[in-house]
């Protein structure tokens, strides 16, 4: 147990990595750019971002799916992404089970999903907050 309790956690640590990373990148590409100040344009922004943010939960995924297949837990990878994605939004649908010496690390997947969406949630409303900022403050001449 104490095994897997480690490499439940080095996942979770690659998922926070992983989280850092992509939103690091994406706050210095915001920063490089102005925010738009129409709606479209705005609504585009925010797509934009969504579809990064869900691309790094994604990869996070991926990354348990990984191990849940390499260490046998699941027979193969369609198979563990879909568990894990299940898993990791906290929708547990149960429809696939982990053998009983994997279970717990499926607890540690859904709360590294809650914590990672969490911080994506933040992200992204200092990104609408950063644009409503924007647009209130008056521009000097």
């Amino acid at each position: 147990m104490i095994a897997r309790l480690l490499v439940a956690c080095s996942v979770m640590a690659l998922c926070v990595t992983i989280h850092a990373g992509g939103l690091a990148w994406a706050i210095r590409r915001l920063r490089r750019s102005e925010l738009p100040a129409r709606f479209w344009p705005s609504v585009g922004l925010f797509i934009v971002v969504a579809v990064w943010i869900v691309l790094l939960h994604l990869g996070e995924i991926l990354a348990w799916a990984v191990v849940y297949t390499a260490g046998g837990a699941l027979p193969d990878l369609p198979t563990a992404f879909y568990f894990s994605a299940v898993t990791y939004t906290t929708t547990g649908y149960g429809d696939i089970v982990l053998p009983p010496a994997w279970r717990f690390g499926s607890g540690v997947e859904a709360l590294t999903g809650i914590l990672m969406c969490g911080w994506s949630t933040g992200f992204f409303f200092a990104i609408v907050n950063r644009l409503y900022q924007q647009q209130a403050t008056p521009t000097s001449v």
